[in-house]
């Protein structure tokens, strides 16, 4: 009997999402086949050691996206657009920023996708105003999450990782939070909104 073909929704996807940052870059890893979704890995590129060289940290970002790019192969980039403040120069930087990490994707034929930071907390929350608590508490309670070493990076990680999954809920495969939105689980659950913590490990996983 001829093998039929696979269904187009349940070939693997790897999708790359990243919070740009001249300090601190968030990036997470998903692989999406039909509607599951596992997160393989979400950390950040730290460049404080670098001192005020922007110049380098630029020259760290692209290396690290080429490192992360070759180990994971993902098919797609998921980018947060830079969030329009009052400090020029601050603009100015994250925006170089936010171009290095696309140069390095397209340097590899990866196309990449830019998405307004209220596009993002909407997909992810319900909400376009969320914080970063409020983003990172309903992650945990869509997805299981690998540990993170150091709790001070998890916000910028699960801020990379809600743009991953805010691409993926663009492409028609809305998990819809597992049918919640932040508003219903505050309702739901108005006590247990608190600081969010590492979940558990997920065969998949690969923490660093």
């Amino acid at each position: 009997m001829p093998r039929l073909p696979t269904s187009p929704d349940l070939l693997p996807k790897v999708i790359m999402g990243v919070d740009p940052g001249t300090n601190i870059m968030g990036y997470a890893v998903i692989e999406v086949r039909g509607q599951r979704v596992d997160v393989l890995r979400y950390d950040v590129i730290d460049m404080k050691k670098l001192g005020t060289n922007h110049a380098l940290k630029l020259k760290r970002i692209f290396e690290r996206m080429l490192e992360l790019i070759d180990e994971f192969l993902p098919d797609e980039l998921a980018i947060e657009a830079p969030f329009f403040g009052v400090n020029v120069q601050s603009m100015l930087k994250l925006g170089r920023a936010q171009g290095v990490a696309i140069a390095a994707c397209l340097s590899r034929q990866i196309p990449y996708v830019e998405y307004a930071p209220t596009k993002v907390k909407q997909s992810v929350t319900g909400s376009g105003n969320a914080s970063k608590e409020q983003v990172a508490h309903m992650l945990r309670q869509t997805l299981t999450l690998p540990p993170i070493e150091e709790a001070s990076k998890f916000l910028d990680a699960t801020d990379a990782l809600s743009v991953a999954l805010c691409h993926h809920y663009q492409k028609g495969n809305n998990l819809k939070a597992g049918g919640k939105s932040w508003g219903k689980f505050l309702a739901d659950n108005p006590d247990k909104l608190a600081a969010p913590v590492a979940g558990k490990k997920v065969a998949k996983a690969k923490a660093k």
